[in-house]
């Protein structure tokens, strides 16, 4: 059984001033981000060129925040808004959605693409390799800060995280989150993409390796106290936003693919 090491969530300090690891981790991510989008930029087929990486990197921060923040009260906490609708703007106490953020980023590249008269999947497909680096990123400050943490385990990996109400080993999903929705699901877009595909088959994998990643994480990851299982005793919200991602990525893939023999 292993222990939590329980990071200091707070990085830098400077007077009154705090930086914490988890805003590194974001800014890490769209740096890492920014460099590997102009190194896309280069490409003879690429939509936008290496300038434009700033303007675009811009237009997602705006979807990833405003989006992810919307999306956590929508999906996982409309009880509280309801009752402090001015807690929507108290970001510094926590709750993000993957979700959310990623309507939140779909807005953002059609507003970006209409600016610079490109489609929406042109600026979709090129963005979509990016994205895995920002989820890694994420799911280390998820880790630094002991929270998100799974289910209990027997197994000789569990941890204890001390922020859980209980001493249980539990799954350290957060690993398990970065591993597949980081590292897994970068390798395998940016080798999908390293050559022209149909329009729409780099998002549709996107959309469904994470739907997978994320479905089958749920199972070990520790449900939303405010919501806990849906149905079935497994079934969770993450797993229910993840099975339109499965399905959408399966249609776009099949059309990018029927459009192209056709």
């Amino acid at each position: 059984m292993l222990r939590h090491p329980q990071f200091d969530p707070v990085a830098i300090s400077l007077g009154p001033l705090k930086v914490h690891w988890y805003g590194l981790t974001y800014l890490v991510g769209f740096l890492v981000g920014w460099w590997l989008g102009r190194i896309r930029a280069r490409k003879p087929w690429s939509p936008i060129n290496e300038q434009q990486m700033g303007d675009v990197l811009f237009y997602i921060a705006i979807g990833v925040i405003l989006g992810g923040r919307f999306g956590y009260v929508l999906f996982y906490n409309f009880d509280r808004f309801l009752m402090d609708p001015l807690w929507l703007l108290r970001v510094w106490e926590g709750g993000m959605s993957f979700h959310g953020g990623l309507l939140g980023v779909m807005l953002a590249m059609w507003w970006f693409g209409r600016k610079v008269g490109r489609s929406f999947f042109e600026i979709a497909d090129f963005i979509a390799p990016l994205v895995p680096v920002g989820l890694g990123a994420g799911r280390i400050g998820n880790f630094i800060n002991g929270e998100l943490w799974g289910r209990a385990t027997d197994a000789p990996w569990g941890m204890v995280f001390p922020q859980a109400p209980d001493a249980l080993a539990r799954h350290p999903s957060q690993l398990y989150q970065f591993a597949l929705e980081g590292l897994v699901l970068f390798v395998a877009l940016w080798w999908f993409s390293a050559r022209p595909r149909p329009k729409m088959a780099v998002s549709g994998l996107f959309l469904t390796l994470y739907g997978c990643f994320r479905f089958l994480v749920e199972f070990v990851r520790q449900p939303d106290p405010q919501l806990g299982y849906l149905a079935f005793d497994w079934l969770t919200m993450g797993q229910l936003l993840s099975l339109p991602m499965i399905v959408a990525g399966l249609a776009l893939m099949f059309m990018a693919y029927r459009r192209q023999v056709a």
